[in-house]
């Protein structure tokens, strides 16, 4: 059996130790990803998913974001699809993956439908969310940039785990549930910009759930199918870096370092919109703003003149002018058709100009604010920089706040914090 398998196995299967930090971060992440999900849920590939669930029939075993309920492998689907439908969930950079919209949707099904306490789930979520980091870690770059979606392909393993741990899978079962799981992970960067790029969050989740409801009813599969010559990592163009996967497992948590998205638009924009929000930029004293960025996002998120609202999510020179003319760059809504046609707005947008810098990382974005008093402003943002805890809980309550309602947020994160049952906060999926 190979080291990586049997490590991750071990651990996943094993007592842990977490720190306070880690049961936070996994309690926000919780907490963010159902608002998310709720804010998603009549999205078109939301409620395409969910009817043909909806339409097949089946045991109602788990409760679906927009209301209904399906059996176990289709509610990961639906769950995993909804909640990255706005693409507003957290982030890890480490892998370039989105941990919560494939664990969650796995991990609540399975407790929520043995009834386990939500202290079960969280725990089970973390070990899912880091092994998925992990695994992440362990496949590298050059499978990201080959065109496989981190997301879908580490994340089923995460959501494998999540899932296993929840039914108490021991290290030989784990080892199974792992090389099991490594015929099953898939999915594409192709499909960015549709609705397959949550559809791939989706299917993250339900293999992780088909997978472990197949190990507990005996399945034998090749246990060690993740590496070798025919192995997950060979043939998915995996660095195979066993030693970053494995530096500090168990004692370190990675998933600690996760970033909740405040802006709902393409993360690449975050470190400039935080250098943004720095500069308290306000539009009428703006003569001229300049951006610096890393040379990867000029591709992704450069549009200069979008005419949607879905392409001004990608637009730097958009999201830079919306916040400095107040708009809640925090809100969906707040992205429009309308908005890019706002001549206000274009004349704004013509005095913002962007560049590559090399000497950026992917997290760090720079800004220089010329105001019209002649004074000059700059400000730099990495998106890795520690953040307090209690800064980090403010945000993300607020931002649940503003998309499921204050009352709601609250209510959820006290659940959360102060315990209950996993099949408590399914029901939270719909108001």
């Amino acid at each position: 059996m190979s080291i990586l398998t049997t490590s991750l196995a071990e651990f996943a299967a094993g007592p842990v130790s977490t720190t306070s930090q880690a049961r936070i971060v996994t309690s926000l992440s919780a907490l963010d990803w159902l608002a998310v999900g709720r804010a998603g849920a009549e999205e078109p590939v939301s409620r395409i998913v969910r009817q043909m669930v909806l339409g097949e029939g089946g045991l109602d075993q788990a409760r679906l974001f927009g209301g209904g309920a399906a059996p176990l492998r289709a509610a990961a689907l639906v769950n995993g699809t909804v909640s990255h439908a706005l693409d507003y969930d957290d982030t890890h950079f480490a892998y370039i993956g989105h941990p919560s919209v494939a664990v969650f949707p796995a991990a609540l099904a399975i407790a929520a439908w043995e009834d386990r306490p939500l202290v079960d789930l969280l725990e089970a979520a973390l070990v899912g969310m880091e092994t998925s980091i992990r695994i992440g870690l362990w496949l590298g770059r050059q499978h990201y940039q080959a065109g496989f979606h981190q997301t879908a392909t580490a994340g089923a393993f995460g959501a494998a785990v999540a899932a296993g741990r929840i039914m108490g899978f021991d290290t030989a079962q784990m080892q199974a549930l792992l090389g099991l799981t490594a015929t099953k992970a898939a999915g594409q960067k192709a499909q960015f910009g549709t609705m397959g790029k949550p559809y791939n969050a989706g299917i993250a989740a339900s293999n992780g759930v088909e997978a472990a409801l197949l190990i507990r009813n005996g399945f034998r599969p090749n246990a060690d199918a993740i590496e070798g010559p025919h192995g997950f990592g060979a043939t998915h163009l995996a660095a195979e870096d066993t030693s970053s996967a494995l530096d500090g497992l168990g004692e370190e948590w990675l998933f600690e370092s996760v970033s909740h998205k405040f802006h709902a638009c393409c993360h690449g924009l975050h470190a400039a919109l935080e250098a943004a929000r720095d500069l308290d930029i306000a539009e009428p004293e703006v003569a001229e703003i300049r951006v610096k960025t890393h040379p990867r996002w000029m591709s992704v998120c450069n549009q200069s003149e979008p005419t949607t609202g879905l392409g001004a999510k990608f637009s730097y020179r958009t999201v830079i002018a919306m916040q400095a003319m107040g708009f809640d760059t925090g809100l969906p809504g707040s992205y429009s058709d309308k908005i890019c046609a706002d001549p206000r707005l274009q004349s704004l947008r013509d005095r913002i100009k962007v560049e590559a810098d090399d000497s950026l990382s992917e997290t760090q974005a720079q800004l220089s604010l010329l105001r019209r008093d002649g004074v000059r402003r700059e400000a730099t943002h990495d998106l890795l920089s520690p953040v307090p805890l209690s800064d980090r809980e403010d945000r993300v309550r607020s931002k649940a706040a503003k998309l499921i309602g204050a009352d709601e947020a609250d209510a959820i994160w006290s659940m959360l914090r102060t315990g209950g049952r996993a099949a408590d906060l399914a029901d939270r999926l719909t108001d």
